[in-house]
């Protein structure tokens, strides 16, 4: 396939990608990596690479919108980042130590675990009492604009959601995706956050993520410029577009959209694991 033909058609699918990663969380990566490695037969830490790039253009166009709109909580996200941070290179440098065709299952197992969560995770009425004392001090709690009017939140087990935020980090740097999946998860179920402030504060924090980590990739030359430039500039272009329609989406479409397209992606990657396709 000419060059030309190549980076237009990665750059749709990255703009796709871009879209889903600022409605749910994702960063993109979760999409771009199964379509690069599977379709186009990239090997995956060359993907990995370029899905790194392109969470950071993510994090760069949706973030600056949510926290314009006063979505983010900045707080909460400076603070989970030092656990991701830790997280993130302590899985770039796991990653060179893994086979591919194991890269491919547990991205396909994290994917498909965290698409469960989400899809059965429980969205009911965050209370204004039981704050964590930790969040207290640090001043977490706040609230967020819905239907003309701020709703009032408190943050819930900080302690747990920052051990989860270091797991998070591992799988970032070890598989490229800017965990937001288990960004949202570990804010959505354990910390109790709403599902919108914990999309748009995981946008916030993916970007310096995978930043930690794709230093390493880029040392080991797995960023490949030709594939990461089509790659972060559609991701770019998506996420700026999803992170408009967010405002207005409703909750349980972006629930569906999450399961649906990573359940699938989860599957063909495990698929492809265990046949040495990948």
């Amino acid at each position: 396939m000419p060059i030309t033909e190549f980076s237009g058609l990665i750059f749709l699918i990255s703009g796709l990608a871009g879209f889903l990663g600022a409605l749910t969380g994702l960063g993109g990566g979760v999409v771009v990596t199964p379509v690069l490695t599977l379709l186009f037969g990239v090997d995956i830490r060359y993907a990995i690479g370029a899905t790194l790039v392109s969470v950071i253009a993510t994090s760069s166009g949706a973030a600056a919108a949510y926290v314009r709109e006063g979505f983010s909580n900045i707080r909460i996200g400076m603070f989970l980042e030092i656990a991701t941070t830790a997280g993130a290179l302590f899985g770039a440098w796991l990653n060179s130590r893994v086979p591919t065709s194991a890269l491919a299952i547990i991205f396909g197992l994290v994917l498909l675990y965290s698409s469960y969560l989400t899809v059965r995770a429980r969205h009911g009425t965050h209370t204004t009492q039981n704050a964590d004392p930790l969040a207290v001090r640090l001043r977490m709690n706040s609230s967020y604009p819905s239907a003309g009017r701020r709703i009032e939140y408190v943050v819930q087990r900080v302690k747990a959601g920052f051990s989860l935020m270091f797991a998070a980090g591992t799988i970032s740097g070890l598989l490229g995706i800017g965990s937001g999946a288990l960004k949202v998860i570990a804010m959505d179920r354990a910390m109790h956050l709403p599902f919108k402030v914990s999309t748009t504060t995981s946008n916030f924090m993916i970007g310096v993520t995978a930043a930690a980590s794709a230093g390493l990739y880029l040392f080991r030359g797995y960023i490949d410029p030709v594939l990461a430039m089509p790659v972060m500039t559609g991701v770019l272009a998506g996420s700026l577009l999803g992170a408009r329609i967010l405002v207005e989406a409703k909750i349980k479409a972006l629930r569906l959209i999450f399961g649906l397209v990573v359940a699938f992606l989860a599957i063909e990657m495990i698929y492809g694991g265990m046949s040495g396709r990948i």
